[in-house]
């Protein structure tokens, strides 16, 4: 069982040096992050983007990048191209945001030639490390995916699933979650969590357990389900949180991560290697786990 974020950089650290990608490296929380896990013998940086930017940026934040690769590219454009063409030809194993936007760079991960598109849909995973929690707790789709019918949601839950596996994961218990744990048509988020429900009691989803409508608290809390009397392999013990939409989704990931205690981090996946997408917000902690995170799967 995977309880702690520890867990994740032991297993690195056991490992060779992942080859990470970063388009558009210009950037000092970047820097910062990627110095910090090769120092801890994470990854091995690749920076593509502006080579006097970079190093300008590397020198006022001391990060140390003499021994990376640097492979100038002065367009952010071609930059992202470049960056996404190293993992296709497999000279490095991670992709990395810089400093450009989500859209281009995700413009290049899904180009129909050189692209890194594997599946029908990338999804956004977070998971989190919780003081009144007994594992390591997932929450999808916080970050890439808008509005979910049910065969995105679908999507998202085996994208979810497969990287959790990966992780180390046994049979992820999948809650999907609702603002009641009854069935309302009323409700159509309810509905949609009825059908997946029965579509993994019918076996139709693999390799997990997957149970809703659930309210949060009868997802993660066993004394909810006690309280309520609810009768379910998943309640009070999810591996993961599927949540009905980017702003539901994306609340719960800021409360868990800023109100919570909670130690963090978070990917695309669903591409060809898993994609790191730091936020400025997001703590350095949180930066070097999403790193890590990748790492732990290649």
């Amino acid at each position: 069982m995977l309880t702690k974020m520890s867990q994740l950089h032991e297993l690195v650290k056991k490992a060779q040096n992942k080859r990470l990608a970063v388009a558009v490296a210009q950037d000092d929380n970047v820097l910062e992050a990627v110095s910090k896990a090769n120092k801890e013998n994470v990854v091995d940086p690749i920076l593509v983007g502006d080579e006097t930017k970079i190093k300008k940026i590397a020198d006022e934040v001391k990060a140390d990048i003499s021994k990376f690769r640097l492979i100038h590219e002065a367009d952010v454009e071609k930059a992202a191209e470049r960056a996404v063409k190293l993992v296709r030809d497999k000279e490095a194993d991670i992709l990395m945001k810089g400093n450009l936007g989500t859209a281009t760079l995700l413009k290049a991960v899904l180009n129909k030639e050189w692209g890194l598109r594997k599946g029908d849909m990338l999804s956004h995973l977070a998971i989190f490390e919780l003081e009144k929690y007994h594992k390591i707790l997932g929450l999808a789709d916080a970050g890439m995916n808008v509005t979910l019918d049910v065969k995105q949601k679908l999507m998202v839950i085996n994208n979810s699933v497969d990287f959790l596996i990966r992780l180390g994961v046994e049979k992820p218990k999948v809650a999907v979650l609702a603002a009641v744990e009854t069935v309302s048509p009323d409700m159509p988020v309810t509905v949609d969590a009825a059908m997946l429900a029965k579509m993994s009691n019918r076996k139709q989803i693999k390799n997990c357990i997957v149970d809703g409508p659930l309210a949060l608290d009868n997802a993660i809390s066993m004394e909810s389900v006690h309280h309520k009397g609810i009768v379910s392999e998943v309640a009070g013990d999810a591996d993961l949180l599927l949540a009905p939409d980017i702003e539901a989704a994306n609340i719960l990931y800021k409360a868990l991560g800023f109100l919570a205690n909670s130690k963090a981090a978070a990917l695309i996946i669903g591409a060809m290697v898993p994609i790191v997408l730091t936020s400025r917000a997001d703590s350095d902690e949180t930066k070097l786990n999403s790193i890590v995170m990748a790492a732990a799967v290649n």
